[in-house]
């Protein structure tokens, strides 16, 4: 039996419709999926009505079922997206409003409050926000005195370098933004830190929750300043103190080190050699050649006053010649004034 025949067979079985027989019903169906009239009928009415109904085109090759969930899937997903990136972005305008709106503006008003508020909130620096320590302290804020002093408690910083790095953007943020206030010519920005057991920096942890323990210790001052030119200028100067020889040797362990070129820096070669004893000799160098500059400034001092005087020898002989007197004397009186 061929294979034809055996599906011509298993097509009887099941009841199956021809291909004649199936395009005969399928000319007959409607858009209600319906080959009986009357049927179709009382269907679109029920549709109309009640306003749920589907229609089916079977014969469609687009969309056999009438179904639209692709395209409502891909307008569901593009909706999502806009409205997520519109909300992002209203929430930062929103929040850089109300973080602006909060922040105490310096340049025009400075008291121990507008000055906490700046510490807290942080000052506009950049492109953004500098922010500061959460512990700090308002010691003086006078536009009558023209001063303000503030100390803050670094517990992030690691390191002595680290702390002046990131200290120094503070100060500068803070003390550039009350400067600017023309009643205010002097801020004060110290750092301090706490101090463990074996003199290291201790940090806070878990996240800033857990704060640190030890000695609180002052580590440096900031000291900004305001002055005015003969132009009508304004300089600002800076100047950092508080930091002592150990941690002046703290700092330059941590930014020579032994893949720096020392040598290019000042404290010494890339052979090894000890940064400190190289200072110390350059230091031994240039009071030598101090030395020497100044011995020979007071002998040119020492020529020139001995040259004067043979001047000045040189015409009491004239002088006395003129008047008479025996011109070997002059030439005497001349020899022992050059001699003096």
């Amino acid at each position: 039996m061929s294979r034809k025949n055996k599906r011509e067979i298993a097509r009887v079985q099941t009841n199956s419709l021809t291909a004649d027989e199936a395009e005969e019903l399928f000319s007959k169906v409607d858009e209600t999926g319906h080959t009986n009239v009357e049927t179709a009928q009382r269907q679109r009415r029920h549709r109309h009505l009640t306003g749920t109904g589907v229609d089916i085109d079977p014969l469609s090759a687009d969309d056999p079922s009438g179904s639209n969930v692709g395209k409502t899937i891909a307008k569901a997903a593009a909706i999502f997206v806009a409205g997520f990136f519109v909300l992002i972005v209203g929430t930062q305008l929103v929040f850089g409003y109300v973080r602006r709106s909060n922040t105490a503006n310096l340049s025009t008003n400075v008291n121990v409050r507008t000055v906490a508020s700046a510490l807290r909130g942080g000052v506009e620096w950049g492109n953004g926000f500098t922010q500061f320590p959460e512990d700090f302290s308002v010691q003086e804020a006078d536009e009558n005195a023209g001063r303000v002093e503030v100390t803050v408690i670094d517990t992030t910083s690691e390191t002595v370098l680290e702390a002046l790095a990131g200290s120094q953007v503070q100060a500068a943020a803070f003390s550039t933004n009350a400067l600017l206030n023309q009643n205010i010519n002097t801020v004060t920005y110290h750092v301090q830190v706490y101090l463990d057991a074996q003199g290291k920096i201790a940090t806070s942890s878990f996240f800033g929750f857990v704060k640190p323990s030890g000695n609180l210790t002052s580590l440096m001052t900031f000291v900004w300043t305001k002055t005015y030119t003969e132009d009508g200028g304004v300089r600002f100067n800076c100047t950092i103190t508080g930091i002592d020889e150990n941690m002046q040797d703290v700092l330059r362990e941590q930014i020579t080190n032994r893949f720096t070129p020392t040598s290019i820096l000042g404290f010494g070669d890339e052979t090894g050699t000890n940064p400190t004893e190289t200072v110390e000799q350059q230091k031994a160098e240039a009071q030598a050649a101090k030395d020497a500059a100044q011995a020979e400034k007071d002998a040119a001092a020492a020529a020139a006053t001995g040259d004067a005087a043979t001047g000045s020898s040189t015409d009491s002989a004239k002088d006395a010649t003129s008047d008479g007197s025996p011109a070997t004397a002059s030439k005497d009186s001349a020899g022992t004034a050059s001699g003096q």
